[in-house]
């Protein structure tokens, strides 16, 4: 099939770049556009590139940056748009995209808690996809918008959905220990993050609780229900550059399943994009480490079953139950699978589904 022409949003940026780095070569989508802010405005892609793990195609690497225009991406003909802006500029451009015509895959939190808008992680909630159809009609709009969720909140909702399907318990602790890139670039300042711990981060720990439990709540046709969960979070901004690491505590009603059940859970889970093996699923999108001393960001972030999956799986390690109570450490690389790759993710879940 011909590649889907795309322009992306927010280019100049850390999660902007990332999605470059997914998108050049992909076999579905053909980046054709890409916008950031009028300081950036008429930069090569080479000379902004700040990703030291991935090298640009000379194509793309020669690709002009241009300010920010809705209507001279529809001129370029893209039928998708890729969006890494700050919330507070998706708030406006979303959905004016939308409006003309484009299929909005977001990385901003704008519209994730929007009644019609889903926070799609299709190995979890593949089928709240379809609630576009909804988004369409009530908007009157062509195109449409589907979010990715908080960078965090990625890791632990992949790790808690085969436990979900399999078990119940009604809450969940985790504390995360999340990399300066999740600050964007260039982030945190180094005389406040060097040898240090910042025990803040706004609006993470209501994040977590609130976009879990519409990840993982049920769409029953006409709404997504949230699944009746609660999320209590401690979040912590630690100096590693990529990879959030997360400590999880679940307390069962009874005794909790042993250790070596709850590996079997965690390393038999797929979901619908491993089946359909779109372009950039891992494998395996959950992988156990063993070792006692993983996952480790500087190991793991990077976990994945081929080139253009690397950072697309979740890693979890030392799996623990004591009694009624099961711990274990999970980890996501936050501006690969809690970020862009993602929303092309998501994007080529639209794509199979016929609705670009």
């Amino acid at each position: 099939m011909d590649r889907i022409p795309a322009a992306l949003f927010g280019a100049s940026g850390m999660v902007g770049q990332r999605f470059v780095a997914s998108l050049q070569d992909h076999p579905q989508v053909d980046l054709v556009a890409v916008y950031s802010s009028e300081r950036s405005k008429g930069k090569k892609l080479s000379e902004i590139w700040k990703l030291p793990d991935a090298v640009l195609n000379d194509d793309i690497a020669s690709m002009k940056l241009e300010k920010l225009d809705i209507q001279d991406a529809v001129k370029q003909k893209a039928k998708i748009a890729f969006c890494a802006l700050p919330a507070d500029l998706a708030k406006k451009v979303e959905p004016d995209a939308a409006s003309a015509g484009l299929a909005v895959f977001s990385n901003a939190a704008a519209y994730r808690m929007d009644d019609l808008t889903p926070i799609l992680i299709p190995e979890i909630n593949y089928d709240h996809i379809k609630i576009v159809e909804l988004q369409r009609k009530k908007k009157g709009t062509r195109g449409f918008i589907v979010t990715n969720a908080n960078c965090s909140v990625t890791g632990l909702s992949v790790a808690l959905k085969p436990l979900v399907d399999k078990y119940e318990f009604p809450r969940v602790f985790v504390s995360t220990y999340q990399a300066i890139s999740g600050a964007g670039y260039p982030g945190v300042p180094s005389l406040d993050i060097n040898a240090n711990c910042i025990p803040f981060i706004k609006n993470e720990e209501v994040k977590m609780n609130r976009e879990a439990k519409k990840i993982l709540g049920r769409f029953d046709g006409t709404s997504i229900r949230p699944i009746d969960i609660d999320i209590f979070a401690n979040c912590v901004r630690i100096p590693s550059r990529d990879g959030h690491l997360e400590a999880v505590t679940i307390q069962f009603a009874g005794k909790a399943p042993n250790a070596d059940e709850i590996t079997e859970t965690f390393a038999r889970f797929e979901g619908k994009p491993q089946i359909l093996k779109l372009p950039t699923a891992p494998k395996r999108p959950i992988i156990v480490r063993n070792e006692e001393n993983r996952p480790q960001p500087i190991l793991d972030a990077l976990a994945g079953s081929s080139d253009r999956t690397k950072g697309m799986a979740v890693t979890v390690g030392r799996i623990r139950v004591d009694g009624d109570v099961l711990r274990f450490f999970c980890l996501v690389h936050n501006t690969i699978r809690g970020s862009a790759g993602g929303s092309v993710l998501n994007a080529e879940c639209a794509i199979h589904e016929g609705m670009i």
